[in-house]
């Protein structure tokens, strides 16, 4: 039953990235759900069903989006390892180190999808920096910070049991 849930709520999340959340914008802003939810699987599961959440979703996220192919697939699933290797490799994962982590990884996606659409307008990439990529930052840290709070006590809880 777990893995048809867990399956369930991965395919549900693209279409409600592009539906739902486009009205709940803040100034124009929304976060990246699915960015988030790789990261988040990537620290508490680990780097392999961090990259294959992230492998699934970013073709889900192609598939449904007008952007560029295969784009998505790569970099949510190279957020997935990576979180899953930074999940690793912290010795007490925190609400903090989700939140600085999760700030940080979404800064890199941003900037490789801006450096890989760029047209030759630096001053509108400088813009877009300033006025899209670094509240969007801050929105997804806070959105994923948010949810590791919450499942914070089931996590320790089962780190504790498996030990």
């Amino acid at each position: 039953m777990k893995p048809v849930l867990y399956g369930a709520f991965l395919l549900t999340l693209v279409p409600m990235q592009a539906t739902v959340l486009h009205h709940l914008s803040l100034g124009g802003v929304r976060p990246d759900l699915v960015l988030v939810s790789v990261c988040l699987i990537g620290f508490l599961r680990g780097e392999l069903q961090g990259f294959l959440s992230g492998l699934l979703l970013g073709f889900a996220q192609d598939l449904l989006s007008a952007g560029d192919l295969w784009l998505n697939l790569v970099a949510k699933s190279g957020v997935g390892l990576l979180s899953g290797l930074v999940g690793h490799q912290v010795a007490h994962v925190t609400t903090g180190v989700v939140l600085a982590g999760l700030f940080i990884i979404s800064c890199c996606s941003g900037l490789l999808f801006l450096l890989l659409t760029q047209t030759g307008d630096w001053a509108g990439a400088a813009l877009a920096v300033r006025s899209v990529l670094l509240p969007q930052a801050v929105f997804d840290a806070l959105v994923g910070a948010g949810a590791y709070w919450a499942l914070e006590e089931r996590v320790r809880n089962r780190w504790a049991l498996a030990e």
